[in-house]
């Protein structure tokens, strides 16, 4: 069976799972009055145990919005986001926070590396803080970095590496340990081709070892990496795709 067979095999086996993420009716509009701007309006979405989600969309069209959201950085202005069957909105702060550490990995744009941290520190501190052993979690951050191919610069501090190698610290701090639900705000921004390509090949292999992963991307050629494809644009879903109709688009057949 082909590559792209495995993948749209592993999606519609997901279609029949419990649902890891969902956004119902979620809308969240910043300021008041005539200034209020809505990044985004009523928005549903479900990704399921296995699933590999790319949202798409121009400029301002409420991709990062939806992240933050998902990964309960913001609050909605209405709606609901679920995690696991949590609602965020009625959790505590500590919940929210557990929660957080241990079911949700999250890549930002700007990587958020802690600069007074070694590179395999950066990834250990949220296993130790969930409650990790130091050397269990030092240990698993190694595995993190050897996986991302940064097995060399575990030592180093944030400011002594490449923007990629930075990108890629941070990545692996979103992978290591049992994150149910992968959040990754263009994570291949500061990366090459031939990296951008192993980073996507890892978060498809986490969506096939069952975690939900969702990435938002500009990079149309990027979609065939996941299972669905959902465009938003003015804060609003307009569409939606399978992979293989993603992968239709990408090479011209069938247009």
């Amino acid at each position: 069976m082909s590559t792209r067979a495995q993948q749209v095999r592993a999606g519609q086996a997901a279609e029949d799972r419990g649902a890891v993420l969902e956004l119902r009716r979620l809308t969240r509009t910043h300021g008041t009055g005539p200034a209020a701007v809505a990044a985004l309006r009523g928005v549903d979405l479900t990704v399921r145990t296995g699933q590999f989600v790319a949202v798409m969309g121009p400029s301002g069209s409420g991709k990062s919005t939806l992240l933050t959201l998902a990964g309960g950085l913001d609050t909605a202005t209405e709606g609901q986001v679920l995690v696991e069957g949590q609602d965020l909105g009625q959790l505590t702060r500590a919940r929210l926070a557990k929660l957080r550490r241990t079911s949700v990995g999250y890549v930002f744009q700007d990587y958020n590396l802690i600069p007074a941290l070694t590179a395999a520190e950066n990834i250990a501190l949220p296993r130790e803080l969930d409650g990790a052993k130091p050397r269990v979690a030092r240990r698993e951050a190694l595995a993190a970095l050897e996986e991302m191919g940064l097995a060399e610069v575990a030592e180093r501090f944030p400011d002594e590496i490449s923007g990629g190698q930075q990108q890629r610290v941070a990545i692996a701090r979103a992978l290591v340990g049992d994150r149910r639900l992968l959040l990754a705000d263009e994570p291949t921004g500061a990366l090459d081709t031939e990296t951008s390509d192993a980073v996507l090949a890892l978060l498809r292999r986490r969506a096939d070892q069952g975690a939900a992963v969702v990435m938002v991307t500009h990079e149309t050629r990027f979609a065939a990496w996941a299972d669905r494809v959902v465009f938003l644009r003015d804060g609003t879903v307009v569409d939606e795709t399978s992979a293989s109709a993603a992968e239709s688009l990408l090479t011209g057949e069938g247009v």
